[in-house]
């Protein structure tokens, strides 16, 4: 189950939890994290943030819609990135990142979306 993002409050707690769980799980990708969160809230159409629930916490999944089209990041185990999914959860991975990718990068792949 998800629950739609429409409030700073919303965001605020999902972003503790992804950087708190990066600091044990993930930490090649924590810096990059911010940065997804800021081009998460520029370029989703207004009320299209879900956030993925587990045991009644939030997870690590998000689904924004950009102009009409639904996207999903999630962190990939198997490659330690962030990846934006086309549409869902398991859907093809369009683009990844990890601390490496340069923010300019980030900017470019938002922009097109």
């Amino acid at each position: 189950m998800a629950i739609t993002a429409k409030d700073v409050s919303t965001l605020h707690a999902y972003a503790e939890g992804v950087m708190g769980r990066a600091d044990h799980h993930a930490g090649q990708v924590k810096a990059i994290a911010l940065a997804l969160l800021g081009g998460i809230i520029w370029r989703a159409d207004p009320g299209s943030i879900e956030i993925k629930q587990y045991d009644g916490e939030l997870a690590n999944v998000l689904w924004l819609t950009v102009s009409g089209r639904r996207y999903a990041l999630a962190y990939n185990h198997h490659t330690a990135r962030i990846e934006i999914r086309d549409r869902t959860q398991t859907g093809t991975a369009l683009h990844s990142f990890d601390n490496s990718t340069p923010i300019q990068d980030v900017e470019a792949v938002f922009r097109g979306l």
